[in-house]
Parts: C-alpha cells; structure tokens; sequence
C-alpha cells in the first residue's frame, strides 16, 4: 500500500505542471497547486493516498532540500552592489536619493512586518483566540521566498531595483523566522539544548566554508560524470549541518538552510544549482508540498466552529503583518508597484509549513490551530500572486535606454551615433575643435567644448555613462581619459588607437583594466580578409534591415534549451556561440548554457528585443 501512495504522488507530481501548461494556469504557483492536489487525493476527498513512514521520511527530505535551496538563493552581491559598486551614473539617474536603496528598503519594510506582526500576535492573546504569543508573530512574520523568486522570475525583475527590493524583504521574511523559530524551540521544547549551543551551527558553518573555499576553483578539472563532486558536496554539507543543528536541539531545517548559504557562498557554477534544483524540485520537494495537502483533512478541519472562525482571521492577520511595507516601497516606487510588491510579499507558505511542523512537534499548537494557519496561508499564495500580477508594471528607471558618449566628433564616430540612435541607446557626443561642431551638430546631439581634461569632462557629466567611446584622433589623450575614466567607475569603456605604437605600448594595461582597444588600419584588414573568405561580407555590413549582435545569455528561460527549439529561432542567425573564451560552431542541436556570449544576426527591431530578452539576468 505505501508503494501504490508513492506511485499516486508521483503521477500527481508528474501530470501538475503538465495541466497547468495545458490550460494555461500561470496565476497560481505550482506548489500551491501541488497542495491542492494533495488535499483532492488525499482523505479531505477521494481518499486514494494515505502517509505512510516511507512517505514521511521522504516529505521530511523534501522540506530540507527546500530549505536548503532556499538559502542558496539569497544573493549576496545585492548587498555589495548597493554599498560599494554603485556607479557615478546610477547614482545621477536614480528615482530617489541613495540612502532608498533596495538593501535599506528591504530593511525598513520589514522592521515594519515584525512590528506588525507583534502586535497582531498581541491582538490573538489577548481575545483569547491563539494564546501563543511568539509561536503566532513568527507565523505572521514568514513570507515564502520560493513562491516570491518564482514570480519576480516570471516577470524578469530580479535584476531589477524592484525585483531586488522584494527579494530582500523575503529573504528577511525567512531568515528571521527561521532564527526565531529555532530560539523559540530552544527555550519551550522539553529536549532543547542550551542556547550558547546554537552558536556551534554557525561555527561549523565557518569552518566547512573555509575548508572547501577554494573547491570549485578546481573540481572542472577532475570531475566526471560518474562522480559528479559538487552535488557529493552539497550532500555532505546538508547532512552536516542538520546533523550538528538536530545535535545542539535546533531544528533540521535551520541546519538546511545554513547548507544552502554555505554552498551559495562558495560559488557554485549555474550548471551545479541547476542539477541541484532538478533533484529538489523533481523528485523531493513536490512529494513535500503534495504531502502536506494529503495531510490537511478538510472533513474535519471545516467541521469546527472555531477553525472556520480563524481561518478569516488568520488570512488577514498574514496580510495586515504587510501591509507596512506599501508606504516603505512607495519612497522609490510608483503607487501600483508599491501595492503589488507588498501583495507578494504578503505570500506565506514554504515557512509556516516548517513552523508548524516543530509546534505540532512540541505539542504546542492544536490540529484545528494548524490547519487553519495553513489554509489561510493557501489562501494568501492563490490572491497575492494575482494582485501582484494585476498591479505591477514596468518602473520608469527599467526604461531608460543605454546611454553612449563619444569622445571625439568625426567621420569615424558620428556615423556610428547616427544609427545607434536609431535603436536602444541614448547617445551624446563630445568635441573640442569648433569646426566639427559646426559641420556635425545638426546631425547628432553634440557638445562644444574648450579643453579635454579629465577633470572638465568629469564635471560636464561625460563620464556618467553607460559606455564611454574614446574616439579622437590624439591616442596618448584617449590612453590618459581611459584610465582617469575606469577610475571614475565607468564599466564599458571602447577606445580608439590610430596609432600602433601608443597602442603597444599601453595595450596590455588597458586590456587588464578590461577597456576595450581596436586599432582603425587593423580593422580595415580584417574587413578586407573577411570580404575575400566571405563575400557576402559586405553586404551584411551595409544592410540597413539586418546586423550583427554580440549578447551575455543571463535568462534562465533561454539555458539549457536547443538553438533549434528558441522560440525565437526562425528571427536570427546565431554565427558564433562563446562559451569560457572558446569559440563554438552552433548548429540547432547545440545547447544555449548560462553566460554563453551569442553572436548572432537578424533584424534590427526584432533582433534588439531578442538581444534585451537573452540578456535579462532572472
């Protein structure tokens, strides 16, 4: 019998996101779906599937995979980012003042859910409905990260301000819970273990970190596919720390999820988190969530008078414990973004589940207590996502076209600018000799001015751009104003060389600053070599429908996927495929992997969309 339940789970796993393709249902998560299903099989209707220990044990794996897949989704540049790396440019064109960062949003909005959630907890006490003040702000205070990771993925805004805002808030929104949960299973569990104790999770955690540092620096070159090292890693480090916390009477879960940050910060290759997801979200962690919706019997739950009176309130109280954050987000967003960000993060799922199996545990919460928390929290994962994907809408910031200063007015430079302007990028254009002012400037925006200094070029804003083109004629001043610009923090800098000389005396040093050289005669040979090997050459180059693109794959939703099976594949040409600095002869066979740099060609409407689509990092 406990093999014919597992054979029915795993269909159900299996035929889930199979029928939500079918009939197009992409407002609801599947794993809220899976929770669904589960409750329709299990005893609360048909009753095909009851859990057994070997279900159990399995359902327990799933949630420390999640967990621990959790942890190895925080990010951790995004603090860096907004502290350290914040560009000149990004600091002109920001919204808002710096101090509206997304690190110090995410903070503010959810000092204000624990504030919130305290005082709703308070509320529950005091009328008597849920006596158990802690166990109930803990609960008010999780937001389900997973859930929330999925949808800013969906919509392509994890590397977005607004994607990184929400982000953060629910990373708060599990990390805190999570250290709550394990204090508050310390101080009222009969078997916990002194709390001085805890401190040997973060210790262990130190010491695996150290020992395996330098790990993925050398695994490429002995790994096998019949070893595969680094999933064997990231089992040892899950084992290991859910054995020291069960050890120090923590819970397992807090040990998963210290694994995950602990593998996160060891940096891991995109193709090691995306073998780990395949075995967490293809085999344990939908038996998880469809365990637990097997587990809630409904014919009993709705049977009480008093669970149908907390359901309401508990859904509320989830949603209120957010609703702080619409005035922190409304500091840098617009009011619709504000409100659909606050909706999602109003999303609870994957963390109550894990409080509420400790509390039911520690006998510290009633059957009826915990199903109604739980519906409540379905509840909150079916209207939240559809809130937030009525309200939300591209911010004004997300919009803002690549902006490109040239350096230098001339028949080399303004050609290029003239069609650059055509498309995605906001282009400007600088010189010092007025006579090309005069002969250039009713063509593209130009600006006069007296002197090329670093220092004047500062102060005029020339260097708060995205991409700097260093084209004058004078090579030792385009050496000088391309160190003084990467200084200033400008990221892509292109630099033009006349004279070969100058280029190879400064070559090296500019290359290892990552600036971008290219010598006019030697581009003109190449041209000349192309056209003899490949005369359609030249008609490419002067082709005025179509060109060719260089793009950085960052979107998941086009890794691991055939050339053959893009869904954009009849509107480009892809040449070239780079991938770890080596060049690859694609056919349609060949497979599109995480930071694959494409040089393709196409139309120059459709093919500047594809180009911003492919390179959307989610």
């Amino acid at each position: 019998m406990d093999q014919v339940s597992l054979v029915i789970i795993l269909l159900a796993a299996l035929l889930i996101p199979l029928i939500m393709a079918k009939f197009k249902i992409n407002s609801l998560p599947t794993a809220v779906m899976e929770i669904i299903v589960g409750i329709v099989i299990g005893p609360s209707v048909f009753n095909f599937v009851n859990t057994s220990d070997l279900i159990s044990q399995l359902s327990t794996i799933g949630v420390i995979v999640l967990l621990f897949l959790s942890g190895l989704e925080i990010d951790f540049s995004l603090f860096k980012k907004r502290r350290t790396a914040l560009t000149p440019l990004e600091q002109k064109n920001a919204v808002n003042t710096p101090k509206y960062s997304p690190v110090r949003l995410s903070v503010y909005a959810y000092s204000t859910i624990i504030i919130l959630s305290l005082l709703l907890a308070a509320a529950f006490k005091v009328s008597g409905l849920f006596s158990d003040f802690w166990l109930a702000a803990i609960l008010f205070g999780t937001i389900s990260l997973g859930i929330v990771i999925a949808a800013l993925k969906e919509q392509e805004l994890l590397s977005k301000a607004f994607g990184q805002t929400i982000l953060l808030i629910s990373v708060f929104g599990e990390l805190v819970p999570m250290m709550g949960l394990t204090l508050y299973a310390s101080v009222y569990s009969s078997n916990s273990q002194s709390l001085w104790l805890l401190l040997l999770i973060l210790a262990v955690a130190a010491l695996l970190l150290l020992r395996f540092k330098p790990f993925f620096r050398f695994y490429q070159n002995i790994n096998k596919s019949t070893t595969q090292l680094d999933i064997r890693l990231a089992f040892f480090l899950i084992v290991t720390m859910v054995t020291v916390a069960e050890s120090v009477g923590a819970e397992n879960i807090l040990g998963a999820f210290v694994a995950g940050i602990v593998l996160k910060l060891l940096n891991p290759s995109e193709t090691t988190r995306e073998r780990l997801d395949a075995i967490g979200y293809g085999f344990f962690i939908p038996i998880f969530f469809i365990t637990t919706g097997v587990d809630l019997n409904l014919r009993t739950l709705l049977t009480s008078g008093k669970t149908l009176l907390l359901i309401p309130l508990f859904f509320l109280a989830y949603m209120v414990a957010k609703i702080g954050g619409y005035w922190v987000l409304k500091l840098r967003f617009k009011q619709a973004n504000a409100l659909a960000g606050t909706a999602l993060t109003a999303t609870t799922m994957t963390m109550v589940l894990a409080v509420l199996r400790v509390a039911k545990s520690m006998k510290t919460i009633t059957s009826d207590q915990s199903g109604a928390f739980l519906l409540a929290a379905l509840l909150t994962c079916v209207i939240s996502p559809l809130i937030f994907n009525k309200f939300y809408s591209a911010e004004k910031e997300d919009l803002v076209k690549t902006a490109v200063h040239f350096i230098g007015a001339n028949l080399s430079t303004v050609p290029v600018a003239q069609q650059l302007r055509k498309g995605w990028y906001d282009v400007s254009m600088y010189t010092n000799h007025p006579e090309n002012y005069q002969t250039y400037h009713a063509q593209v925006p130009v600006t006069l001015m007296e002197n090329f200094t670093a220092q004047d070029l500062q102060d005029h804003g020339v260097f708060d751009t995205d991409i700097l083109v260093l084209g004058h004629i004078d090579a030792e001043r385009n050496y000088e104003l391309a160190k003084a610009a990467k200084t200033y923090g400008v990221r892509r800098i292109i630099v033009r060389f006349e004279d070969r000389n100058v280029l190879n005396e400064h070559e090296d040093e500019l290359r290892e600053l990552g600036v971008e050289v290219y010598n006019t005669p030697e581009a003109n040979i190449t041209l000349l070599r192309a056209l003899i090997e490949s005369p359609s050459t030249l008609l490419l180059l002067n082709d005025t429908e179509n060109s060719i693109y260089e793009v950085r794959v960052l979107n998941h939703l086009y890794t691991d996927v055939q050339i053959k099976n893009l869904q954009f594949a009849q509107d480009i040409t892809i040449s070239q495929v780079i991938r770890n600095r080596k060049l690859i002869a694609p056919n349609g066979n060949t497979t599109i992997m995480y930071g694959d740099r494409l040089i393709f060609t196409g139309n120059k409407q459709t093919a500047a969309q594809i180009r911003q689509a492919l390179a959307t990092a989610n």
